[in-house]
């Protein structure tokens, strides 16, 4: 992939190859971002996962950076009130399935009770690509639609781990203040140590760096 001229110049003022402390490898991508936007800060955590072994759950960090999440929950009608109560932004059923089915996905989160998993479930086509789709999982699926919305509105996220066994998972924002978005980063890495699969065999994480949405990545200690 070709890269741009301030890209390349980002690359000469640090070392690539060198892992940084979490404290100074967080400083060093706020001092490289470049872009006339706030970008966002990226964790990337690469495990030491077999093919059968996956890691995923759900989080709140310390330190929100993001506006409110724009909700949609999959009910039937004797559940709308207590949705739109707790403050979801699109509330039914087939209406609203037959317009995900068209394509449709302004939202940031899909809830849905139960009942309607057997109907929602055809939507893996458009949700699934997008990680949308409702689990149980991750608290997506449930009778609780008050309890869920609430965990959500205090910026409940999830991480998962790709194919290539790596965990993704935005930190933060440039403009942050850098104790903050490391306060962040340790929260995810501790949270995915705790979901180390219980038959995973010697060092499970491989290696953590961070990065600015347009800048390169930086290399930083796991072991702190």
């Amino acid at each position: 992939m070709k890269r741009g001229k301030k890209y390349r110049e980002s690359l000469t003022k640090y070392d690539p190859e060198n892992v940084y402390g979490l404290d100074e490898g967080v400083g060093i991508v706020k001092s490289l971002a470049f872009a006339k936007f706030d970008e966002t800060v990226d964790l990337s955590v690469k495990l030491n996962l077999k093919k059968s072994q996956s890691v995923r759950d759900t989080l709140v960090l310390p330190n929100q950076f993001r506006g409110e999440k724009r909700v949609l929950v999959f009910c039937k009608s004797e559940k709308e009130k207590e949705a739109l109560d707790a403050g979801a932004a699109f509330v039914g059923a087939d209406d609203l399935i037959d317009k995900v089915k068209g394509g449709w996905t302004d939202f940031d989160v899909a809830v849905a009770t139960p009942d309607m998993m057997k109907d929602v479930g055809k939507l893996g086509m458009v949700l699934g690509r997008k990680g949308l789709m409702p689990n149980p999982k991750t608290g997506t699926v449930t009778f609780d639609l008050k309890g869920a919305l609430s965990e959500l509105k205090k910026g409940r996220t999830e991480f998962r781990a790709d194919k290539t066994g790596v965990v993704h998972l935005a930190v933060g924002k440039v403009s942050m203040g850098s104790d903050l978005i490391c306060e962040n980063v340790r929260t995810v890495v501790a949270e995915i140590k705790r979901k180390r699969p219980a038959d995973a065999k010697g060092e499970f994480v491989r290696s953590v760096s961070v990065a600015a949405t347009m800048g390169p990545g930086v290399w930083v200690s796991v072991g702190e």
